[in-house]
């Protein structure tokens, strides 16, 4: 009981530093351009996984190419997007890829999703439109760029499964790879964006958000996640890691200043109890 409750723990502290990683991410923003951002995040991060290429790191660079590149594009939408809609829809939105999963399966795997799903995505369906603003509601390009950022993650998850399903490729060394994609594609496309790059912030907020993601939202998560994964059950796994939206909600509100309201809280609420649903099912 007392491993069990470790763990637990340990995914809710995970769940609270991603759900943060969104208000930190719209914050270091407002600092540097998208791109400069990103390249500082994943080149840093690139650095330190140096060391686990080596050996059977090695046969990571397949894998982790053309998913590095895939990643390059969600977060590119992810980020821009959060830039451009408030930190507490973003965390909502993401967790859409949930859903989204299931037709990617079917879509590249030939598996259909069942009734149940689609009924999830329903019940998702509505917890967007309250949350977009009900009647009122009207989809702003951030809050459809965070939409198409869940559609490439759920697409993401399908084509690891593939490349995973194939030979299995040691987690540090893929995580390496594909942030050295991210990174050079930053760097590439800055190449073609008009006027000067601008010089590096010196915002001790920029840098301290920089970190933050770098050793929280990425290394320590990574880590604590796999870690937990052996004393909890996938069920527990998706339940207690679907509580990721709400705590970037909460981090939104008593960080940013941002307000929902009760519509909003309630659409936020349907969107996670759709994807934490569609995951059970899916175990």
């Amino acid at each position: 009981m007392t491993t069990r409750w470790k763990a637990d723990l340990a995914l809710l502290t995970v769940a609270a530093i991603w759900g943060s990683s969104y208000g930190v991410a719209k914050q270091a923003v407002t600092f540097y351009p998208v791109l400069g951002f990103l390249a500082v995040r994943f080149g840093l991060t690139f650095l330190l996984l140096v060391p686990y290429l080596r050996g059977e790191g090695r046969q990571a660079w397949r894998a982790g190419l053309p998913t590095g590149g895939l990643l390059l594009a969600i977060f590119l939408c992810e980020t821009t997007g959060v830039s451009l809609t408030s930190a507490s829809n973003a965390a909502f939105l993401i967790n859409l890829c949930v859903l989204f999963a299931p037709f990617g399966e079917w879509w590249l795997l030939g598996q259909r999703p069942g009734p149940a799903i689609l009924l999830a995505c329903v019940l998702s369906l509505a917890g967007v439109w309250l949350l977009t603003g009900g009647l009122a509601a009207r989809l702003g390009l951030g809050d459809a760029l965070m939409l198409a950022a869940a559609l490439l993650r759920a697409l993401q998850v399908v084509v690891n499964r593939r490349f995973n399903a194939r030979r299995p490729v040691p987690a540090l060394a893929l995580t390496a790879v594909q942030s050295g994609t991210i990174t050079a594609g930053c760097l590439l496309l800055a190449g073609f964006s008009p006027g000067p790059w601008p010089p590096l912030p010196t915002a001790p907020a920029f840098w301290g958000g920089t970190l933050y993601l770098v050793a929280f939202a990425t290394l320590f998560a990574f880590f604590v996640q796999n870690h937990a994964l052996r004393q909890a059950s996938a069920s527990r796994v998706s339940l207690l890691m679907g509580s990721e939206p709400l705590f970037g909600a909460l981090f939104a509100a008593f960080w940013l200043g941002e307000r929902l309201g009760p519509e909003a809280w309630l659409g936020g609420a349907l969107i996670v109890a759709a994807t934490a649903w569609a995951s059970l099912l899916r175990r």
